[in-house]
């Protein structure tokens, strides 16, 4: 018989060597968060304030009436609180290449009876989204998954209007995470402007906004 603390190290060393197996996996190549593994996507990090969804959001200045974009939006954790944001009169486009992770996040909208969201199957930097006119975006902890991370942002770029933010969130506790260093680089070399950042080297939110007159790089 193993006692209770024995088994408490059982499955934290298990957690810990999944954890680090995908991290690892996904270096090598580009990984979607698997859906059985979307509860916990739809979970705010208590140790990383910049990356709660309210403080994600809080970020971008939204308001009623906005078009917005979630590029990547797994299971939603940011499509519902801003399509509340918005408000009826707005609309949030929620993008994905998982149609499971788009099912739950389109199971949320409808147990809030909420009509101002579209749910779109897209593969973010395969010239897949053709759709434009946004006033904000985001990229919640999804860059790192995609596998042209330049082509990604030159679509979001083009989604936006001229003035538009986009919100970037990075956290350390995932397997996909990248540097703000490396962030940074990538978005200034499409044409993104930085506006400011919240949080450290290990968990932040960087805003971004796309200049009037400027046409993104090639």
């Amino acid at each position: 018989m193993i006692s209770l603390m024995q088994f408490y190290l059982i499955v934290l060393a298990a957690f810990f060597a999944v954890f680090f197996a995908w991290r690892f996996a996904s270096q090598q190549a580009a990984l979607p968060c698997p859906p059985w593994l979307a509860w916990l996507v739809e979970l705010d990090n208590p140790l990383f304030v910049s990356n709660r969804a309210s403080s994600v959001i809080s970020g971008l200045d939204i308001k009623r009436g906005m078009y917005v974009l979630d590029a990547g939006c797994g299971p939603g954790r940011l499509t519902i609180p801003l399509a509340l944001e918005v408000g009826s009169q707005g609309r949030v486009v929620a993008v994905d290449l998982q149609a499971e992770m788009l099912e739950r996040a389109r199971a949320k909208a409808e147990r809030q009876r909420l009509k101002n969201v579209d749910f779109l199957e897209v593969q973010l930097g395969a010239n897949e989204l053709d759709i434009s006119g946004f006033d904000r975006a985001v990229l919640v902890e999804v860059l790192g998954e995609i596998p042209n991370q330049e082509a990604a942002l030159r679509e979001v770029w083009r989604a936006l209007k001229p003035g538009g933010v986009l919100g970037i969130s990075e956290v350390i506790a995932d397997p996909h995470f990248q540097s703000r260093k490396h962030v940074t680089e990538l978005a200034r070399s499409v044409g993104f402007r930085e506006l400011f950042s919240f949080g450290g080297r290990l968990a932040y939110t960087l805003y971004l906004e796309r200049p009037n007159g400027h046409e993104a790089e090639e």
